[in-house]
């Protein structure tokens, strides 16, 4: 039997124009801004004449650490929002938009896949609305000013070796991880060592996901500490006076994108930060606007449950008063058997017992997801090379911790396939069951929320911080800021910060190598054994195969 090719199967979509998947939530034409035929943003009007009505059911689709082997959590979100729609339930999905530099880099687009794909797909991986756009240069414009400010006089008395602000590019670009500016002499200002982030990480992406509107997203981005002066008291961005241009740069980007599923099903794609180096999730604007429209919102967190998920429930379930009625979990059988030591050439074979021993970080997940007090199901998602033995050997280990696993064909049979697991989502969130909490209260200290997340989340034995880190913790804490929850920034391939620990490991350490404080987010970001929040690019770029063919179409990008 031969399948067609994602991006094969997205080019045959029969789209509608977006303002009938508005109407589909009671949005009106007057509320989108069209972006094209098939793309709109929503007014902030709409928005906020929402508010007072009751939220639907949330539902947060996490998966297992991610393997080469794919597991497809994305597609599984596209899936279950198209199933909920299909068995009658009103329902809207809500992922991240996607970054340039994976894009080009690793991985190729992030919009769903086979039949459970979200389109249009080539724009939504490329400029889209151009929402990263506004945020690197929202960004880069707070730079400027800074060494603009520091270059006319430096009436604030910066420090410029204690200047914390980097600047961002969405590309993977490692030369620009540290590098010297102002060179050049005294017309160019004062040379100092700096470096780029990818505008994934940048503070300003956490604060357009994380803000509620256009005067929160001021505020907090004023709330932001640019740099320090020599006694070490900061200095904010609103000392600055950047704040002001930098709203009005983002004014449109703080607005959610509304497209469509293949089967024409509303999802809104905004904001995007990387669940490994930032907090993983969407925006809250998106989410808690289709909370307010749809019975059932369907959401994501990026890579794994030990990175996205507890990040959704730390950090954005804590800022946005939100709670999760259910969780799904999504696993493959192919990953189970890379996790059971299988080398990907050999995942074609049948090899019940390499699932089976691959299954405990499929259980650890479970365990943790559970610990946050939400009911959970495994969807299974299919792979053509599976076999009844292996699928069974999955079912019979997530029964034996307390839940199901739903084997789940929405790759190859868009909602159709998928069915049985809406009917279960359905089941657990109306139940009642959810008694969400998490993991940590605001009051712990700083260093012990670090410990907690990686002794319950990780099951580490021990944080290995030095004095220096300790002590920066400490002095945040009496500024102000223990409050705050934490960020880790942490290898998304395994419990442990060592990449090629697979499975369900124990008696490991989590190394921090550096503590960022971001202000304005509302986050402390914890920087973990060698993550890199500049990604490079890999041997062979995935743009080495993106190009125009002869009929002017996009190739190689999914």
């Amino acid at each position: 039997m031969s399948y067609k090719s994602d991006i094969e199967i997205a080019r045959e979509a029969k789209k509608r124009p977006i303002q009938e998947i508005g109407a589909k939530l009671g949005i009106g034409s007057d509320d989108l801004l069209p972006y094209g035929h098939d793309k709109a943003k929503v007014s902030q009007s709409f928005i906020d004449s929402v508010q007072d009505r009751p939220n639907g059911k949330l539902i947060l689709v996490t998966a297992i650490n991610p393997t080469p082997a794919g597991e497809g959590k994305t597609t599984t979100t596209v899936g279950l929002g198209d199933g909920l729609n299909r068995i009658g339930k009103k329902a809207a999905i809500c992922i991240r938009e996607a970054s340039l530099g994976p894009n080009f880099g690793m991985k190729g687009g992030a919009a769903g896949g086979g039949y459970a794909q979200i389109v249009p797909m080539e724009e939504m991986n490329l400029h889209f609305t151009g929402d990263f756009h506004a945020i690197t240069s929202a960004h880069n414009l707070l730079a400027a000013m800074i060494d603009n400010h520091i270059y006319w006089g430096n009436e604030l008395g910066i420090d410029d070796r204690r200047v914390v602000w980097r600047r961002v590019v969405d590309m993977n670009d490692r030369a620009l991880r540290d590098i010297v500016t102002s060179l050049g002499g005294v017309s160019n200002g004062s040379p100092r060592q700096t470096g780029f982030d990818i505008t994934v990480a940048s503070e300003v992406m956490a604060i357009l996901c994380l803000a509620k509107n256009l005067a929160d997203l001021q505020k907090r981005l004023g709330d932001m500490i640019v740099a320090y002066r020599r006694d070490k008291s900061p200095v904010y961005c609103r000392d600055i006076k950047a704040d002001g241009a930098m709203t009005v740069l983002l004014k449109d980007a703080m607005q959610p994108n509304l497209v469509q599923t293949l089967e024409n099903n509303p999802a809104f794609v905004h904001g995007g930060p990387f669940a490994n180096i930032a907090h993983g999730c969407n925006s809250v604007t998106a989410t808690t606007t289709a909370l307010k429209i749809a019975d059932y919102v369907v959401t994501e967190a990026g890579f794994g449950a030990d990175l996205g998920a507890e990040k959704f429930m730390n950090i954005k379930c804590r800022k946005a008063g939100l709670a999760p009625d259910a969780v799904v979990i999504v696993a493959t059988v192919r990953a189970m058997k890379m996790n059971g030591g299988v080398a990907k050439a050999d995942l074609g074979a049948e090899n019940v017992d390499a699932v089976k021993k691959g299954c405990p970080n499929l259980g650890r997940h479970i365990a943790n997801v559970k610990s946050f007090g939400v009911p959970v199901v495994v969807g299974i998602n299919h792979f053509v090379s599976d076999t009844d033995a292996e699928v069974q050997a999955v079912k019979d280990y997530v029964k034996a911790q307390g839940a199901e696993a739903i084997l789940c064909k929405h790759w190859a049979k868009g909602s159709e396939g998928i069915e049985e697991l809406a009917h279960k989502v359905v089941q657990l969130a109306e139940s009642g069951s959810a008694n969400f909490a998490p993991l940590y209260p605001d009051e712990m200290p700083l260093f012990q929320k670090v410990e907690t997340i990686a002794k319950r989340i990780y099951h580490a034995d021990e944080v290995i911080a030095d004095k220096s880190v300790r002590e920066q913790l400490k002095a945040w804490e009496e500024a102000g800021y223990g409050n705050l929850p934490v960020c880790m920034a942490k290898t998304q391939y395994s419990f442990s910060t060592d990449p090629n620990l697979r499975g369900a490991p124990t008696g490991h350490s989590v190394p921090i190598r550096e503590v960022r404080l971001s202000a304005g987010a509302g986050f402390v970001v914890v920087i973990c054994g060698e993550i890199m929040t500049m990604p490079g690019l890999p041997k062979v770029p995935s743009a080495e195969t993106i190009r125009l063919n002869e009929g002017g179409q996009i190739e190689g990008l999914f």
